[in-house]
């Protein structure tokens, strides 16, 4: 690299809307990596980039060095094809735990590459680690044993993958720099073309819960992501979903998986989770050329999770990443439990109108569910269960939502800041849930 770089100098062009040339983003992704651009700079250039955007160009560029930071995966051997997918974030949105098996027990390899919660979003991660003994940050070996056994493995970043964006993804959570199209195009494919995949969805989401309120926003996410996953020549394709409301009935850690062991088991079913999953598996199943079209995938995905085929392999990946081995038969002995449990009824009766989707998550970080900081613990027995949906009608007999809190303080809070995150009143007439595909012909 030339000498003149200095990454100051770099955050000043950005900062002043120039166009940074791909030796430059190069320069500063390595910085980054080795230590030599401290936070203060990272979160700078964050901030310069959360304002004055990026060219498709330098998305490509930030986007292959992140990946270029550390060691890229091969799957020479792999017995079937290589996919994932991705969520932008939202509540109640566990979809990963049940999605990974079900696509592998369709035939796919799924290396899920998974992150912590960012913002009011809750993360993949934070929810596995409430299982004892899970490590969801293995090695490269553990990960290709997991796979192995179980056909799927979701992790964290190991080491050497993609090491720049795992500081980079920290910071963003504590800097309001969130919400930034080229940022997270980088940050989601950095990883994801690093684990050498060959298909991948991703569940792009708008509403009142996603980062991408607006359909317009979130539609200018989708075909980021899409037009530069292509271009690095992995086959990529996204579904714009609905977070108008929280997608499972369950919002937290421990409680997440609860939820989603019910799911796998057939326990029991959100209605809104099980259309989502269920269609993202189906775009999983078509890259990875696994069924013909998205109807024969469906229907593939659904043999897999009714024969409970999918609920075996999740045990699987579970024990071969160190958890317990009948942690699906026995879930309740291992999860951590809050002490107090209390229903929160709502102020009024009625039928739920609208939903500030985010604040519902807010009240679950306030709760200790998530980080306000990026060096914040994560206490993984809170969270909010029994949480009404639009169109449910509430009363004392149906509380709005049940919290699990650490303490009769932190309950109280959260009974308020989720009493003011409901509307009642005249619900809207099915809502939707899936609103567009957007896929490579669109990029």
């Amino acid at each position: 690299m030339p000498p003149a770089f200095l990454p100051q100098e770099v955050v000043r062009k950005k900062r002043d809307g120039g166009a940074l040339a791909r030796e430059e983003i190069a320069f500063l992704v390595e910085g980054l990596t080795a230590g030599r651009v401290s936070e203060g700079q990272v979160a700078a250039f964050a901030m310069a980039v959360f304002f004055r955007g990026m060219s498709m160009d330098e998305r490509v560029a930030l986007t292959l060095a992140m990946r270029d930071s550390g060691d890229v995966l091969s799957w020479a051997n792999a017995r079937g094809p290589v996919l994932d997918k991705h969520s932008t974030g939202g509540v109640g949105d566990n979809v990963s735990l049940m999605l990974a098996p079900i696509v592998a027990a369709c035939g796919g390899i799924v290396p899920m590459i998974s992150g912590r919660g960012l913002g009011h979003t809750g993360g993949t991660l934070d929810k596995l680690d409430s299982i004892p003994g899970y490590r969801s940050q293995p090695d490269e070996a553990l990960l290709r044993k997991a796979i192995e056994e179980a056909g799927c493995a979701i992790i964290g970043q190991t080491k050497n993958l993609a090491p720049a964006d795992k500081r980079f993804y920290a910071i963003r959570d504590v800097t309001a720099t969130v919400e930034s199209v080229p940022l997270i195009t980088a940050s989601i494919l950095s990883k994801k073309l690093a684990a050498g995949l060959e298909g991948l969805v991703l569940d792009v989401k708008t509403g009142t819960g996603a980062f991408m309120a607006d359909h317009d926003s979130a539609r200018d996410l989708a075909e980021s992501l899409v037009a530069v996953a292509n271009g690095a020549g992995l086959k990529t394709s996204a579904l714009i979903t609905d977070m108008n409301e929280p997608l499972a009935s369950a919002a937290g850690n421990a409680v997440e998986v609860t939820n989603a062991v019910e799911f796998l088991t057939g326990a029991r079913r959100d209605r809104r989770l099980e259309e989502v999953t269920l269609a993202l598996a189906a775009e999983m199943l078509v890259l990875g050329s696994l069924a013909a079209d998205t109807k024969a995938a469906a229907a593939a995905a659904r043999k897999a999770l009714d024969s409970g085929r999918a609920a075996e392999l999740f045990q699987k990946m579970v024990t071969a990443l160190g958890g317990p081995a009948d942690f699906v038969e026995r879930s309740q002995k291992y999860l951590p439990k809050a002490p107090i449990i209390r229903d929160i009824a709502p102020a009024n009766l009625g039928k739920v109108a609208a939903i500030d989707t985010r604040a519902l998550g807010l009240a679950a970080v306030a709760l200790g569910g998530g980080r306000t900081r990026a060096e914040d613990s994560i206490d993984h027995a809170v969270g909010l269960t029994g949480l009404a949906g639009i169109g449910d009608e509430v009363s004392s007999d149906r509380p709005l939502a049940i919290v699990h809190a650490r303490d009769d303080a932190s309950a109280s809070a959260a009974a308020e800041n989720i009493r003011r995150a409901y509307t009642l009143g005249e619900p809207p007439e099915s809502p939707r849930l899936i609103y567009e595909r957007i896929g490579a012909e669109k990029s």
